[in-house]
């Protein structure tokens, strides 16, 4: 499949190596978002704002919450509860330059030693800069760890989707299901730093080698206190068939100071 061999080549060429250690699952869904599953009740709030004045005024504020906790029900097996949500916002010169908003549910149920299954939620609003008035999908698939050693982690899931893309101009509404494909590569470097590479395909099953998207994302993560941390992150998001009048590719470089409780 030629999004499957684009993100093995894109991993095997890639400098940085991810994130997390087994116990923590990353869940995929359309969006891409990387949602971590911990093995009890956790809940992290992350904040990031810059303001400038003087000859240029900037204003930059992005934040995140996200929420997780592991039943274990008769059956042994795990089923992990995800919940994340993020505000991206900034403003140049008195004139908004970006602005979205992000919903993201998912359910993992472990099948065995290696593999899972998933269910995702997920809802986009970026009317201005994306085009998106809403943005909605569900889906459900399968995982496999590939590997693991310790340290180091790959991981594959594959899936399908129902997506609804809403527009904000007058571009009609646009319903399709679609095939996910998520892989993530994990370093755990030592006990303060984690260093993360993750990339997710989507593709139109009615149009399967034109209408695709794709994401990457490379992070690193320091613990600077017992429950603080500090996350710096670089998103580049790649939409083959954008809505109308709209660039294909989206970078977006993001720092967060992050408390846990």
């Amino acid at each position: 499949m030629n999004i499957i061999k684009l993100l093995l080549l894109t991993l095997s060429f890639s400098p940085i190596v991810a994130l997390a250690n087994h116990s923590k699952i990353e869940v995929d869904s359309l969006t891409f978002t990387p949602l971590k599953a911990s093995e009890k009740q956790v809940q992290h709030l992350n904040l990031g704002f810059s303001n400038t004045t003087g000859n240029t005024r900037n204003l930059d504020v992005n934040a995140k919450y996200d929420f997780s906790s592991t039943l274990t029900p008769y059956n042994k097996k795990a089923l992990k509860i995800i919940f994340d949500s993020s505000l991206f916002f900034t403003k140049t010169d008195s004139t908004k330059t970006n602005e979205e908003y992000l919903l993201n549910l998912a359910l993992e149920q472990e099948l065995g030693k290696e593999w899972l299954s998933y269910f995702t939620l997920n809802w986009l609003r970026n009317p201005e800069f994306k085009n998106y008035n809403h943005k909605i999908s569900t889906g459900a698939g399968l995982g496999k760890n590939l590997y693991f050693d310790g340290q180091r982690s790959l991981t594959l899931k594959i899936g399908a989707s129902l997506n609804s893309e809403n527009y904000a101009n007058a571009q009609l509404t646009e319903r399709f299901s679609s095939l996910n494909e998520y892989l993530e590569y994990n370093n755990q470097l030592n006990q303060i730093s984690k260093l993360y590479v993750k990339v997710g395909a989507l593709q139109n099953f009615e149009s399967f080698n034109n209408d695709y998207q794709i994401l990457s994302i490379l992070g690193v993560n320091f613990n600077v206190g017992e429950k603080i941390s500090l996350n710096i992150e670089q998103e580049i998001a790649y939409d083959n068939l954008p809505p109308l009048g709209f660039k294909k590719t989206d970078t977006k470089s993001i720092v967060r100071l992050g408390y846990q409780f």
